[in-house]
């Protein structure tokens, strides 16, 4: 557009005269550029200001001890060796190692590792990795328990998280599949309008210009000849580009998805692979008490008062009011008191998730006819000690004892524990059955409740067990470390109430649509740095894993003995024949693989989990995938530790609850975590190449052929040009796009999202299919209708086929005894005709392109499923455009339109029709013989 725009200035001043028409078409090329790239920006920066509203990256302030007082300075200020004070609710400035903490102290470094485990303060170290050992506090993490200090070591880049995020800004910058698909297109066309342009020059200036002087001057020539720019060019195709992705993006906002680069929502189409974080992706991100047990009876949480208030008596299920007393006094968490007057379940609870899920649960227990609620337990008793929960111990402990002492039969002070099963279990000796008697632990009791923990286990639950002891009043005046070694004496022969079993819970979202996502032929891998045991069992939960064997690393080193060289990668995908096989690999495993097993992982499984992984394993993860079977690989995630992953996918998708780290690194974020989006974005994405598809082959036989056609005609066969240059730029930007809109807002085709992800190597936009459809179907239909009507009307003024045809120079004053002004009208009547031809016989074109397959009958735009009623708007437009460019005098004054005779309004629908139904006889075939049409696309590789 550019090169046609300066040519035309050229051509204005100096090369010759300066009259207004060139000056016109000159402006209106410019205009072109200039919405095109005005609506490009503003879309831009519209995303740009969406995420501006969403981020708060890291701490703003902090409190630091200098000079040996404490004071409060900006967090971008704190630099090596300072010493940081930190209290719960903080966030973590600077990477710091802890030199005082307080015993409660925890942190949460879910965003780091995408754990929901809190992690325990310490002041030595637990281990060699920054990302676990319990003396270092990390940028962007949480204190949510606790105080303590630490000394700066490691600011800006230089911080664990620094490195995270600068790891997920290295990926080197890429092409998505919508702007390589129009790149190719654009080189193809290019190149042709830029060959045919410079082939019109060059027989101007070799042989018209010499074998027939006058005909056209260099003004002229080049004015015409930027028709081949504009028509092989179709210079709609961006604006319709850039409308239809922002028609999709629109309905996705509607479900509050947020798309920061158009470009990227075709990619959503593509998608061949969805490696998706488990932590607060797949799962809810909070921890909930799922189910409670006794020895000899377990419950669902949601059937307790339903058994309770079924039973004859109540009294059989008096376990109830121990294991409530336990998990609501034995508890480290507390409620925001800004937030008591909210239901239970939207307060808000500052401590670890183990904890806050036994608060809510707890607090919500009411069971009436067992006296078990929480508001007068908490009036009933009081807290004497606490020992808080620590890796070392794996267990948290409190005394509590009766308010009212004095009272009759109250209960002596009780020793109430929680913690790990098989730590607390050789403490106990007897066992509470839920009738509330005690007996004693033996074996076979001991086996159940083993049994018990390692199906809850498997179910992705995290068990712990509640136990109380009775102990005699305790002096007063002990000091805490004497009570501390008191309690540590009393830790046997406890009495084990019951079990409880927490889980994160897969959100309710993700089964359903992990389901269609696999219909649609995109596999779902889940890359977490969870335990192995819960993402395999958060797996079976959504239906990642869907097979009862489940393979594991020596299965696929087993299988690694065939090579493959690299260049036949994009062999190396699932066969339709092969059976659904499934895989648990960790980070270890992942670390050790070879080129050779990355081939059986991609391609051989269809259902994989990696557990345990590292952010750079998961980015390699993404890049091994994406390496091999032609996979399109789009990720999700919410953590920091997910952000080079997410940026180095094909398409990164971010939780609008997750890291800003998260968000930037992504193409798209669901702003209200809702998993349910992701297909709904494949099918917009597919729906968008679909559409696209329809456009480009709607705008190409009026928008390239037809007018090509015309200047083809001028050079080559010396006939006045019949389309002018302004009607060629004014047709492919107003005509062309106003009924192209309608094609955007096409509804999906019924097998969209039951189709294989397209190959974004093989499955172009443009294939020899569409170029036949161009130029030997529709346009071999279109251009000779608009050629008639143009020699009709000439014919009717008295001028016959060799009047007309290879004139050249001959053309003007007194030729065939007409004036100059009389064959300069003829020209801009017969010019108007043409453009009039053209932009109705379309109305046939956009018709036929609504649909592969389906016939107008079954699928016309007035009713029906198929309902567009911009079709209806589309054309009507067009016709208005049509009208005011012919009748509006300041168009007939600058650019030489003019009206034209009744009859050339009406002969072009018959074009239109006669386009339709030869269309509608090809879909019939297509509908008739489906299995040889389908080995004809097979054997073309289309």
């Amino acid at each position: 557009m550019w090169i046609a725009f300066i040519l035309t200035i050229i051509s204005y001043q100096p090369l010759g005269p300066p009259i207004p028409f060139t000056l016109g078409v000159a402006i209106l090329l410019l205009l072109v550029i200039f919405v095109s790239a005005t609506f490009y920006a503003l879309v831009d920066w519209n995303a740009s200001r969406i995420m501006k509203s969403i981020k708060s990256l890291i701490a703003n302030e902090a409190a630091v001890i200098r000079d040996g007082k404490q004071q409060i300075i900006q967090a971008a200020e704190i630099v090596v060796g300072d010493i940081v004070v930190l209290s719960s609710g903080d966030r973590v400035p600077a990477d710091l190692r802890v030199v005082q903490a307080s015993s409660d102290l925890r942190f949460d470094r879910s965003l780091l590792t995408g754990e929901s485990v809190m992690v325990p303060g310490a002041l030595d170290a637990t281990s060699e990795n920054a990302l676990e050992t319990r003396n270092l506090a990390l940028t962007s993490t949480f204190v949510v328990q606790g105080t303590c200090h630490g000394v700066a070591f490691a600011t800006g880049d230089r911080t664990v998280m620094g490195r995270l995020v600068k790891m997920s800004g290295e990926t080197k910058f890429k092409l998505t599949t919508i702007q390589k698909e129009v790149w190719f297109f654009t080189k193809i066309i290019s190149c042709l309008a830029l060959f045919f342009f410079c082939l019109s020059i060059l027989l101007f200036g070799v042989w018209l210009r010499t074998t027939y002087p006058g005909y056209d001057t260099p003004s002229e020539a080049i004015v015409n000849s930027i028709g081949c720019l504009t028509a092989f060019v179709p210079q709609g195709l961006p604006i319709c580009v850039a409308l239809s992705l922002t028609v999709v993006a629109r309905r996705m906002a509607k479900r509050q998805v947020l798309v920061k680069n158009l470009a990227t929502i075709e990619t959503l189409g593509c998608m061949s692979v969805l490696c998706s974080d488990k932590t607060g992706t797949l799962t809810a991100g909070k921890m909930m008490v799922e189910n409670v047990a006794f020895l000899d009876d377990v419950f669902g949480v949601e059937e307790i008062n339903e058994r309770v208030t079924k039973a004859a008596d109540p009294a059989v299920f008096s376990a109830f009011k121990a294991l409530h007393q336990t998990a609501r006094l034995c508890n480290g968490a507390k409620f925001d008191a800004t937030t008591n007057h909210l239901p239970v379940q939207e307060r808000t609870i500052k401590g670890d998730p183990t904890d806050t899920a036994l608060l809510r649960f707890s607090e919500a227990l009411s069971i009436p006819e067992l006296d078990v609620d929480a508001s007068i337990l908490q009036q009933e008793y009081e807290k004497k000690f606490e020992i808080p929960f620590n890796s070392r111990n794996k267990w948290m402990l409190s005394v509590v004892s009766k308010v009212n002492a004095a009272e009759k039969d109250v209960e002596p002070t009780c020793i109430l524990v929680k913690g790990a099963p098989d730590v607390l279990f050789p403490s106990c000796s007897t066992v509470l059955q839920s009738n509330g008697s005690v007996i004693k632990l033996t074996s076979k009791a001991m086996q159940t409740l083993a049994t018990l923990q390692e199906e809850w286990s498997s179910q992705g639950q995290r068990v712990l067990a509640l136990c109380r002891k009775p102990i005699p009043d305790i002096k007063s005046g002990l000091s805490p470390n004497d009570m501390e070694e008191l309690m540590y004496s009393e830790m046997c022969d406890l009495t084990l109430v019951g079990l409880v079993g927490i889980c994160d819970p897969p959100r309710p979202d993700v089964a359903p649509s992990i389901s269609i996502i696999r219909q649609a032929g995109v596999r779902v891998f889940m890359v977490t740095g969870d335990f192995k045991l819960t993402a395999e069992a958060i797996a079976r939960q959504v239906g990642i894993i869907t097979q009862r064997v489940v393979d594991s690393i020596q299965d696929v080193r087993a299988a690694a003995s065939e090579k493959v060289e690299p260049k036949q990668y994009y062999l190396i995908k699932p066969s339709e024949d092969d059976p659904i096989r499934s895989l648990v690999l960790t980070g270890e495993d992942v670390a050790s693989l070879t080129p050779y097993d990355w081939n059986v992982i991609v391609g051989q499984y269809t259902e994989i989990v990696f557990a345990r992984t590292t952010p750079d394993q998961k980015m390699r993860i993404v890049n091994e995938i994406k390496a091999r079977g032609d996979n399109t690989v789009a990720v999700t995630g919410d953590g920091v530790n997910d952000a080079p992953a997410l940026k180095a996918a094909d398409i990164g998708v971010a939780m609008g609850s997750g890291s800003d780290v998260a968000k930037e690194a992504a193409a798209l974020i669901l702003l209200k975590n809702d998993f349910a989006s992701i297909p709904v974005a494949i099918e917009m994405g597919r729906l968008v190449f679909d559409n696209l598809k329809k456009v480009t082959l709607y705008l190409m036989p009026a928008g390239s052929y037809s007018e090509f056609m015309a200047v083809l005609a001028n050079v080559l066969l010396g006939m006045q040009i019949p389309m002018n240059s302004y009607q060629q730029v004014c047709y492919c930007i107003t005509n062309d796009v106003i009924m192209s809109i309608s094609l955007m807002y096409e509804q999906p085709e019924w097998d969209l999202m039951r189709r294989k992800p397209r190959n974004a190597r093989t499955d172009r936009l443009t294939d020899w299919r569409l170029f036949f459809h161009v130029y030997l179907f529709y346009g071999l239909m279109l251009w000779p209708c608009a050629m008639a009507m143009w020699f009709l009307y000439m014919s009717q003024q008295g001028l016959g086929f060799y009047d007309v045809i290879l004139t050249f120079s001959n053309w003007g004053e007194g030729w065939q005894g007409y004036s100059d002004t009389q064959l300069l009208q003829f020209v801009d009547v017969g010019q108007c005709i043409y453009y009039v031809t053209v932009a109705i016989g379309q109305y046939g074109t956009l018709l036929s392109v609504r649909n592969r397959r389906v016939s107008i009958l079954d699928s016309n735009p007035l009713w029906g499923p198929r309902r567009n009623l911009l079709v209806l708007v589309g054309m009507t437009g067009t016709i208005l455009i049509c009208i005011v460019n012919l009748y509006g005098p300041g168009f007939q004054r600058v650019f030489g339109t003019a009206p034209i005779p009744g009859m050339f309004w009406g002969i072009p629908y018959s074009f239109a029709l006669g386009i339709l139904l030869m269309d509608e006889t090809r879909k019939a075939i297509v509908r008739r013989y489906p299995k040889v049409c389908f080995k004809l696309r097979v054997r073309t590789g289309t």
